[in-house]
């Protein structure tokens, strides 16, 4: 855009100005205070219902995808679970939406909505395969699309995982910015929205959410139809939120209100996203906890002013699992169920061969999506670049796993077991970035609330963690 600054700071500063254009969403109509904002307000603003949701999906083949029950897993968790335990385990394969993966129902608002409003374009910034979704529908929609990547570490040397990921974008026809690790993927974001005035089809905004509630209100819905009750559990692997986020809803709007939702992430600690060095010694590209983490106690750090995500306040609890268990679960699906799938949604069927293990016979756990795999995306690929990348790749107890150092595959399925991670630390670290924008001698009733609601808890236990805090 001649004659505009596009210096980082310059750019940065315009960031609400270019949001109103390239959304159509005025965010501070949402805020009530300098903490809180309505977030059901926000979330109402698609004026998408459901059916519409579920009808604009059709259009471009997304949606009513199908619901496995996976008896030879299940029989092989019962075979050493304790008498009695070994809950059934389904899979909702969402690797059969158009671009192979749930991110589909995300991008298929979004492109709806921005042809609606008459954007010549789309643009996106991820790695993950939300590019390909936003591509695919893009091209069903006859609109031009830009997504932005980081690809590479600064020796150029691309993760394979995601450099699979930009085969697909550009095979759907879009064109794909190829960035370095590093802090400029928002500001380049941002010009690419200004240069092109192309519609944000960020993974964040309410569109995106919205998208992904038919998932949850079709898994209440088959298990109905299927198994005659609803899911006890149902798992999704959490990164950004929005997959939890708009699962969980879904299950609400249905009627599940008793369903628990467990988010899973690969368990990568110890390892910066944001590291040029850290880059390419993780195998996992998403679905892991340097997203999970932050994006679950501080939500806002999105590429929006308030994010539709918000995991936190749908999650009853949250499971960790190593890269060589998801690796294990990875092959054995393949060999037990004849499902070769990728590493997002496999990361939850190991979250839930641990939960199974625990639960009656008689229950049901129900893993939320599937994805394609292939390329780069394949276990075999990313165990070859793990070692190429100095990574120790052996056979043992899954426990001595080290993130960035080793990869230990489990001999045999009991030595599956994840673990839990603490979900009150998780709540005192969102209440204690809630304090970052308003202390809480500042705080009203209003903020009291929004505060709960976020934590998933009541005002008697913000209160304590406060005093804890001495704020």
């Amino acid at each position: 855009m001649s004659g505009r600054d596009m210096s980082y700071e310059a750019v940065m500063a315009r960031r609400n100005e270019i949001m109103m254009a390239s959304l159509g969403i005025d965010y501070d109509e949402f805020e009530l205070t300098d903490l809180a904002f309505d977030y059901e307000k926000m979330m109402g603003r698609t004026g998408y219902s459901l059916e519409d949701v579920a009808r604009i999906q059709h259009e471009t083949k997304v949606g009513s995808t199908p619901l496995f029950e996976l008896r030879n897993l299940t029989n092989a968790v019962r075979r050493y679970a304790e008498p009695g335990k070994g809950a059934r385990i389904f899979v909702k394969d969402e690797a059969a939406n158009a671009s192979g993966s749930y991110k589909a129902r995300r991008a298929s608002i979004a492109c709806y909505e921005a042809a609606a409003k008459g954007y010549r374009g789309v643009a996106t910034a991820t790695s993950g395969n939300y590019g390909a979704g936003v591509a695919s529908q893009a091209a069903m929609r006859s609109l031009a699309c830009v997504v932005v990547q980081e690809v590479y570490d600064s020796r150029f040397v691309g993760q394979p995982e995601i450099v699979e990921k930009s085969r697909a974008c550009e095979a759907y026809g879009a064109e794909v910015l190829k960035l370095t690790v590093g802090p400029e993927l928002f500001w380049q974001m941002l010009v690419v929205l200004e240069e092109t005035g192309f519609f944000n089809a960020s993974l964040y905004t309410p569109f995106g959410i919205r998208g992904v509630e038919t998932l949850g209100v079709e898994i209440a819905q088959q298990c109905r139809d299927q198994a005659g009750r609803e899911p006890d559990v149902v798992i999704a692997t959490n990164a950004g939120g929005g997959n939890l986020t708009g699962t969980a809803r879904g299950l609400l709007a249905a009627g599940a209100q008793d369903t628990r939702v467990v988010a899973c992430s690969v368990d990568l600690s110890g390892l910066s996203m944001a590291s040029d060095h850290d880059f390419n010694r993780k195998s996992f590209t998403t679905g892991h906890t340097g997203f999970g983490v932050p994006f679950t106690t501080e939500p806002d750090r999105a590429d929006v002013p308030r994010n539709a995500a918000r995991p936190l306040r749908y999650m009853d609890e949250y499971q960790l699992v190593s890269q060589g268990e998801v690796f294990y679960v990875t092959e054995l699906l393949t060999k037990l169920e004849g499902m070769e799938r990728g590493p997002a949604g496999n990361t939850s069927v190991t979250a839930a061969v641990t939960l199974a293990a625990q639960m009656a016979e008689d229950q049901i756990v129900v893993v939320q999506e599937t994805e394609y795999t292939g390329a780069g995306k394949h276990h075999n690929r990313q165990l070859s670049f793990a070692r190429e990348n100095g990574i120790e790749v052996r056979v043992g107890d899954p426990a001595q796993n080290v993130p960035g150092r080793s990869i230990v595959i489990p001999e045999r399925l009991e030595q599956v077991r994840g673990r839990v991670q603490d979900l009150d630390r998780l709540r005192r670290s969102r209440i204690k970035n809630c304090l970052k924008q308003l202390p809480a001698a500042q705080w009203s009733d209003v903020d009291y609330e929004y505060v709960a609601a976020e934590t998933r808890s009541d005002r008697a236990f913000v209160e304590s963690v406060l005093a804890d805090m001495n704020a």
